[in-house]
């Protein structure tokens, strides 16, 4: 015998699937719902009669008597109400049938079927669903669900439905029929026939299916999670595109679990700053939550691996079949509270925490994802309160958080920027407890010495998010940037004009604006008090399509100076198109690195020894949740007699007092002097350097350069938390000299974050004037620049799309819109020549 039968119902049917006057058809036939087969009249002949009606103008009115004579433990019906007055203020519970179920000893057993409890109209209203009974549509993912959302995949859908499918499920009203079981109080006896004995409301009883075994039809119970393993190596190191089906209940999508050990992780070098994504198929997890009867089904894209009864995988703990494992690995959980207290203050500090169980299932705080947006990327979107590095998903927390967690041993990973030694660590909780205390340890206090770090450039997270995320990553100053993308304006609902400061926690965040144009470069302009426009010029993927060149990076510099406001070139130098304009004209304030590569080294180097003073800054770029806020940022030294606020900030930015770090920890001394001073000698000898740097990450190189060559280094094969230099160096001429650190002979130690920046730190430089005033000029660097600013001026003069002139009256107020254009780069060559036949530049290299 089946565990559920459906019951033939056609002699017994009265109308056709019209009755129902529903806009959409109804299913009949062999139907299942809810991994439970219902069999609905017995041919898709849509006038033949395969319902039962009753009431309404063609139903009848007179009780159905249906013969069974088993003895099931319970009796599903699909019926559905046709009529109601609910929008007319009736209350729910109207008597709508009476079912009544008559024993072979001939005693009965009478149920009510109401409105709103073990019936309801179909379609229902919005909210109506019902107290005892269930939709005909089980909850399950969006990909899952009939019509509508059910087009989507889990990686592929329509546009509008992107924000939805963050939702990842649904619960959905019924759609033809709601479900409604009757337990037999008797299951030993054997049921005569049940009689539906109709109401004064129009209504239809579409199958009737009979439970032979001892559960409840509809799942009752909350998920718990099964890992996957894939016993086969040619199944386990496929890509990861698993699939788990589940015919009695439901499952979420199934992530990878990581590959390393709990010891492994616990042990890792980058604690606190994510793990590698595993990108196999095996092992993963999934939640579950099904009758003891349900079958588990996992697929690898689209193929069958193998299938496990849920009730057997929970009594047994573990099934295993040809090419799979899958066991059941919850514990059981408790709501905890989690405070997380700076060891030194004994106060809650805002950071960021992510916990595992060993098997690497997340648990996350209440609030926050154990995937942002399902591992799928988040460009643009779902950016804020959440961050992902790698394998792992962080939660921003302000000291405090509460939420699930397993019973026994949980991992937990915390940390904050670059001045708190992260904790990775192991506890225990047991069954009953509801309270967990951390402590991170400061291993730095840069602050406390004048230094105060911010990121140069974050896009798409909102001002409060940025607050969030620089709380709980220790950085003080966000420069957020309002842009453009093409068709896409973002952050413009941000822009006030001035900083917004949290009084409690002390961070900073400016809202001012990014202006990009796709051949000359991208502009960094902090500090604006009105919008510079437009935002972008030139058509795509920086302007919208079709779109004229209507300005210059150096018009929008000029615009951000005249408000007092701090250029920079970020992500130096690409686009390289204008940036040597900017810098021979004395546009730029800084320069950012948003991460390590040598030509980015060698160009900045370049423009040092043609004498241009460029402080260094550190800067994002970010623009999703897999990069936090600071991951690269900038230290700048505000004096001892100046308050720590954004103008005074960006006042030692332009100063040079700065330093870009995306982990170390730096410093820099020659003769004593700091960071962007100069150091004044009355001719050629020797200055002592001194370069210190720490971090929370092991470095293995720490380097004194010169004039773009490396005069002292140090280095640890090992790795050391703290390196430490003192050199003498040979000066014979004007010079600057740099302190930078990183990886094995200077390379970055990648992080895991989704452009893999590296793990370095390099300072602005310190100034060494020979003999006078400090001055450097390099031929080849200046045919660089000149040969990037005729090929500027080639672009706009025979590669720009321009319009007709006569056909628009532009932003600016110059007649003439092709020498607005070409002016910069005019004065920019003419600074050049002047450099050029300067007296000293003939004793210049």
């Amino acid at each position: 015998m089946q565990d559920y039968c459906p019951l033939d119902l056609s002699p017994y049917c009265n109308v056709g699937v019209q009755f129902a006057e529903a806009k959409d058809p109804l299913p009949i036939g062999r139907q299942s719902f809810h991994g439970l087969l219902f069999q609905i009249g017995t041919q898709e002949n849509l006038n033949a009669a395969c319902l039962l009606g009753f009431g309404g103008e063609t139903g009848t009115r007179d009780a159905i008597t249906i013969p069974l004579g088993v003895a099931p433990r319970h009796i599903i019906f699909a019926h559905a109400l046709l009529e109601s007055r609910l929008p007319e203020g009736e209350p729910p519970g109207h008597l709508i049938a009476t079912y009544t179920f008559r024993y072979a000893d001939g005693r009965e057993v009478s149920a009510p079927i109401r409105e709103r409890f073990e019936i309801t109209r179909v379609p229902a209203g919005f909210g109506e669903h019902m107290f005892l009974a269930t939709s005909d549509q089980k909850p399950g993912l969006l990909s899952e669900v009939q019509g509508g959302w059910g087009a989507a995949t889990r990686y592929e859908g329509r546009w509008e439905w992107a924000g939805l499918r963050q939702m990842e499920a649904t619960r959905s009203l019924p759609r033809a029929y709601c479900l409604w079981a009757w337990p037999n109080p008797h299951p030993e006896r054997v049921i005569e026939a049940v009689t539906i004995l109709p109401g004064d409301r129009k209504f239809l009883v579409a199958a009737i299916t009979l439970g032979y075994v001892d559960e409840w039809p509809f799942c009752r119970t909350p998920k718990r999670t099964a890992v996957i393993t894939l016993t086969r190596p040619e199944d386990a190191d496929k890509p990861f595109k698993l699939e788990v089906e589940v015919d009695r209940g439901a499952a979420t999508y199934p992530y990878p679990l990581p590959s390393d050990s709990p010891d492994k992780f616990l042990a890792d070098d980058l604690a606190g700053w994510g793990q590698a994504q595993n990108e196999k198929a095996s092992p993963a997890y999934a939640e579950i939550a099904a009758i003891p009867s349900a079958t588990i089904t996992v697929k690898s894209d689209g193929e069958e691996l193998g299938k496990a009864n849920w009730g057997e995988l929970q009594a047994k703990g573990q099934v295993e079949t040809e090419r799979l494992r899958l066991e059941v690995v919850d514990r059981g959980v408790n709501w905890v509270h989690v405070t997380v207290l700076d060891d030194e203050t004994g106060k809650p500090v805002p950071c960021r925490v992510h916990f595992r169980s060993p098997k690497g299932v997340p648990y996350q705080p209440h609030g926050h994802h154990n995937h942002v947006n399902s591992n799928m990327g988040t460009f643009f979107g779902d950016v804020g309160g959440d961050l992902r590095l790698g394998q792992i998903t962080y939660a921003y927390i302000d000291g405090r958080c509460q939420g699930w967690l397993p019973r026994g041993d949980v991992l937990a990973d915390v940390a904050r920027g670059f001045e708190y030694e992260p904790l990775r660590t192991k506890v225990e909780i047991a069954p009953g407890q509801q309270a967990l205390t951390l402590r991170l340890k400061r291993m730095s206090d840069m602050a406390g010495r004048r230094w105060f770090n911010g990121d140069s450039h974050v896009h798409a997270v909102s001002t409060q998010g940025a607050h969030c995320e620089a709380q709980g990553e220790g950085v003080q100053v966000v420069n957020l940037l309002a842009t453009q993308l093409g068709h896409l304006f973002t952050n413009a609902e941000d822009f006030t004009g001035r900083p917004s400061v949290s009084q409690e926690r002390g961070t900073i965040v400016f809202c001012s604006q990014e202006n990009r144009e796709h051949l000359f470069g991208h502009l960094t302009l902090w500090g604006l008090k009105e919008p510079v426009m437009p935002w972008c010029s030139d058509g795509p993927t920086e302007a919208e399509l079709g779109g004229h060149l209507e300005t210059l990076l150096s018009h929008w510099a000029d615009a951000c100076h005249a408000q007092g406001g701090t250029v920079i070139i970020p992500h130096f130098p690409n686009p390289n198109g204008e940036p040597a304009v900017l810098v021979a004209t004395g546009r730029a304030d800084a320069v950012e690195f948003a991460w390590h590569h040598p030509f980015f080294h060698l160009e900045y180097y370049r423009y040092l020894n043609c004498g241009y003073r460029l402080p260094l800054v550190g800067g994002t770029d970010k623009m999703t949740s897999d990069v936090p806020v600071g991951l690269c940022r900038t230290y700048a030294n505000i004096p001892d007699d100046q308050e720590f606020n954004y103008e005074n900030w960006c006042a030692a930015v332009r100063a040079g007092r700065t330093f870009m770090t995306s982990g170390p920890m730096i410093e820099l001394t020659v003769d004593g002097t700091r960071i962007g001073d100069t150091v004044r000698l009355p001719g050629p000898g020797t200055v002592e350097v001194e370069a210190r740097a720490h971090s929370i990450f092991p470095i293995h190189t720490l380097q004194i350069v010169q004039g773009g060559q490396v005069v002292a280094a140090t280095e640890e094969a090992q790795g050391a938390r703290a390196l430490h230099l003192k050199a003498d160096v040979r000066v014979s001429g004007h010079t600057w000299i740099a302190g930078r650190c990183g990886g094995p002979n200077y390379t970055a130690l990648p992080h895991h974050d989704g452009w893999h920046r590296g793990i370095f730190a390099h300072t602005s430089p310190i100034y060494v004037a020979v003999g006078g005033e400090w001055w450097l000029f390099d031929r080849d660097a200046a045919q660089y620049m000149l040969t990037l600013i005729e090929g500027g001026l080639a672009y706009v003069r025979q590669g720009a799309t321009l319009p007709r002139p006569g056909s628009v009256t532009h932003h600016h107020a110059d007649a003439d819109h092709l020498a607005f254009l070409e002016r910069p780069f005019h004065e920019a060559r003419e600074a050049l020549r002047r450099r050029m036949h300067h007296p000293k530049s003939s004793r210049a290299r």
